[in-house]
């Protein structure tokens, strides 16, 4: 089957890029011809797999927002594919996989946990309005034929917000490697990565993932670590922020520790007691998944989509919505207790068993072969020949991963067009 993929950036920075790499990846190995649209290719894609760089602006973000979301599905449709299934906020495609949730959804939440100015600026911030309303026309009829959602919360929040028919939407887990993060690599790799750190062997750590500090409720940790009575452990942070320097100046302290983004994250997995992870919203929440495979209790937010996942005992490291610091530190305390350690890893390990690789591609494919099926009835109007009217230009994959300079700045002309009546149409409403 011909399958295109399609997000604004490829690398390897945040969670969607991770699994859109895993995606090519995995559906390439399964004998697909995988194509790859982007606006940017940080990153070499998988060999085998094809890249089209997509003319779109990258600067200002508003721009590359817009841009990128009017000039995908026009460079997808000429390339007939099977499958159109976009990572990121497009105006057309097959299968939309939220790897975020709704914006809206994600603007409410913020909003309720900003002081006034920040509330205001959520309101007024045109990059957010015209996230909005890209939001809007994809979610519409028009703008798939299927969502895919990452957590049962995603998807009550696709119908919620847009009444987006349950039949349209599908929940997919993320998979993860359980070759990679597994428990055995705790007496590999645990104590070198603590000593690198300078965290003696036999103390407790708790460990922190993730980019966006903010968001991810990093301060209620900082916050916990410096108060007396707080948790006799060390706090190890791994992720990047914007204000990384920030914190590693303002959060001075003997028992936290900032290692900033790294590639080997399966190590500090190793190095940890317990994975803690408060966000105020995350659609699913990868390294949960990591952290139980690796055999790591967690401690979450209910807001996390993956908490979804945890069951039996483990649910008692969830923290409700209502039970504010204290009842985080609790779950903290509670998650620590020496004699549950081994029940919990142990529980860990199972259920992310569960959650492989595998089983997505499965259910990725099933969903794959159900629009085709479709598409067969009634010709595909979206992307098929219907609608482009001729075959696509034959080319070999080197001349596939850019277009002539000059067609690109033809199109990037047109686009500025769009933009300029979208904003246009965004004041006047």
């Amino acid at each position: 089957m011909k399958i295109a993929l399609v997000h604004k950036r490829f690398d390897l920075r945040g969670g969607t890029e991770q699994v859109l790499y895993r995606t090519a990846e995995g559906l390439r190995d399964r004998g697909h011809e995988v194509h790859l649209f982007c606006g940017e290719f940080l990153i070499q894609p998988p060999a085998g797999v094809f890249k089209h760089r997509v003319p779109s602006f990258r600067w200002p973000r508003t721009a590359r927002l817009l841009s990128f979301a009017v000039a995908g599905p026009k460079m997808v449709e000429r390339y007939r594919c099977d499958v159109v299934l976009s990572f990121d906020r497009i105006f057309r495609q097959d299968i939309f996989r939220s790897g975020g949730g709704p914006h809206l959804s994600f603007i409410k939440k913020m909003m309720a946990q900003s002081p006034m100015s920040r509330r205001i600026w959520y309101k007024i911030s045109p990059y957010h309005r015209c996230a909005l309303a890209i939001e809007k026309r994809q979610t519409a009829a028009t703008g798939h034929r299927k969502i895919i959602a990452i957590s049962m919360a995603g998807k009550r929040e696709f119908m919620e917000e847009y009444g987006v028919p349950e039949n349209k939407i599908v929940v997919v887990y993320n998979g993860v490697d359980v070759e990679r993060f597994h428990p055995r690599n705790r007496a590999r790799y645990g104590n070198k990565t603590r000593a690198s750190l300078g965290i003696p062997t036999m103390s407790q750590v708790v460990l922190f993932v993730g980019t966006g500090f903010r968001r991810k409720g990093v301060g209620r940790l900082l916050q916990m670590w410096t108060e007396q009575g707080g948790p006799d452990a060390y706090l190890l942070i791994v992720g990047n922020d914007a204000k990384l320097s920030y914190y590693r100046k303002v959060w001075n302290h003997s028992r936290i520790r900032f290692a900033g983004p790294q590639t080997r994250i399966e190590d500090f997995y190793a190095a940890a007691d317990l994975l803690v992870l408060p966000s105020v919203q995350e659609a699913f929440g990868n390294v949960v998944l990591e952290a139980l495979a690796s055999g790591v209790p967690v401690v979450t937010s209910a807001a996390v989509g993956a908490a979804e996942s945890l069951c039996g005992e483990l649910r008692g490291g969830l923290v409700g919505d209502r039970e504010g610091p204290e009842g985080l530190k609790r779950k903290i305390f509670w998650a620590l207790d020496p004699e549950r350690r081994p029940v919990l890893s142990q529980m860990a390990r199972e259920i992310a068993e569960e959650h492989t690789w595998d089983r997505y591609f499965n259910q990725l494919e099933e969903q794959f072969h159900e629009l085709r099926s479709q598409s067969e009835a009634w010709n595909k109007p979206e992307f098929g020949a219907a609608c482009c009217g001729t075959e696509p230009p034959q080319q070999s994959t080197e001349t596939l991963t850019a277009a002539p300079r000059r067609a690109t700045w033809i199109s990037k002309f047109k686009i500025k067009k769009l933009i300029f009546g979208f904003f246009a149409g965004l004041c006047a409403g």
